[in-house]
């Protein structure tokens, strides 16, 4: 008999079981997108869905590979993010949609995460304000190197992580509820030189770092503030990106092991690696 979950949402309710959960996890926020993401696999099967939580593993060249939605926003978030590892995962790639906020920004290019502000409260409960949430440099490697194999537009650089969709990233309310501190906030924000929002990415990064797990992130803008123009188009690009991504970090996670390296530089100048079969 398997064993009950001890809260509401250990193991997703309990319909998650040792095993199952790869140790790649693409983790968007929306359910609808998991279906595009495992168009690209070998192979998938849907493994739990609970709360906003849909969970889908398979296989991408022989490797196991899991997606997971967070649903939206920090504290959602985090709960998959610890169950997942705690089921074995420790490389997760967020895919989500934003609004650009630097002017040099198109509908359609996509914005891979260094880092991230730490405006999402979520992160507060587990750590002091002063850490980082910063991405991991390898999964950032590989979303930029498929970003470029796959011919996107793409930026790299900080992203805000709010707390709230509308006030918290300046979004006008009901009723043209507005206050000066919406105001602020988007003119800050901008300033210093934060290239998107969202409301998941800092929970990610700063959970992944404290329990020494890998973490990257890609949005694709869909919207541009200054001209109302909307277009979900380049969601497909992203999906091909992060699926491009993961098979970059399980060849190089394979040639790490060859090597008994802990991390690996791509293509760095005098530095030769040897693959898993020769000598």
């Amino acid at each position: 008999m398997n064993k009950l979950p001890e809260y509401i949402h250990e193991r997703m309710g309990g319909q998650l079981h040792e095993g199952q959960i790869a140790k790649y996890v693409i983790v968007p926020g929306s359910q609808t997108r998991i279906k595009k993401i495992v168009s690209h696999w070998d192979d998938n099967k849907k493994l739990a869905h609970h709360y906003e939580f849909l969970v889908h593993s398979g296989t991408i060249n022989g490797q196991g590979i899991t997606t997971c939605s967070t649903g939206i926003g920090g504290r959602s978030t985090s709960i998959a993010i610890d169950e997942m590892a705690a089921l074995g995962a420790n490389t997760f790639i967020r895919i989500g949609v934003t609004g650009g906020i630097q002017p040099n920004m198109q509908v359609g290019d996509l914005v891979i995460a260094s880092g991230a502000v730490r405006m999402d409260k979520t992160s507060e409960h587990y750590v002091f304000p002063e850490y980082p949430a910063v991405a991991d440099m390898e999964v950032t490697c590989a979303l930029i190197a498929a970003a470029q194999l796959e011919g996107c537009n793409y930026h790299v650089g900080i992203g805000a992580t709010a707390s709230s969709f509308y006030a918290g990233q300046g979004i006008t309310c009901l009723n043209g509820y507005r206050t000066t501190k919406m105001d602020a906030i988007v003119s800050d924000i901008k300033s210093a030189n934060v290239y998107d929002w969202d409301t998941e990415t800092a929970t990610i990064f700063t959970l992944c770092n404290l329990y020494g797990l890998r973490a990257g992130r890609v949005n694709v803008i869909v919207d541009d503030p200054n001209t109302g123009l909307y277009n979900p188009a380049g969601e497909d690009d992203a999906v091909k990106v992060v699926t491009e991504a993961v098979k970059l970090l399980m060849k190089w996670d394979k040639i790490k092991q060859a090597n008994n390296q802990d991390v690996m530089l791509p293509d760095h100048p005098g530095i030769t690696y040897k693959t898993q079969g020769n000598s």
